[in-house]
């Protein structure tokens, strides 16, 4: 890329307000998943008997589902990113290469 076309970019009013949506997008996710994952080690670690409850007098305890919703959840914070992304990112984005180029 050459560096005009990189200023032409940089300069685009609209190429400000995309680093700005996706980083406080991007960090209101990232504290979401670090809040999931450790408020799980923290009751792990203060309060493992919590974790070691069986559910219905079987042999499953209430660790196994928690653990799969903090696997889980990794998925789905990633998969609502990738979809804001495809979207309303790109959108900006070929539309700041598209004014750049002209």
């Amino acid at each position: 890329m050459n560096d005009d076309l990189m200023r032409r970019i940089q300069a685009n009013p609209r190429f400000t307000e995309l680093v700005s949506k996706r980083s406080r997008f991007s960090w209101k996710l990232s504290l979401t998943m670090l809040a999931i994952y450790y408020g799980f080690i923290l009751v792990v670690a203060f309060d493992p008997k919590l974790l070691g409850t069986s559910l219905a007098g079987g042999t499953v305890t209430l660790g196994i589902p928690v653990g799969i919703f903090v696997i889980v959840s990794a998925f789905v914070l990633t998969g609502i990113y990738v979809r804001r992304a495809n979207s309303e990112f790109d959108a900006l984005n070929r539309q700041i290469v598209e004014e750049a180029q002209q």
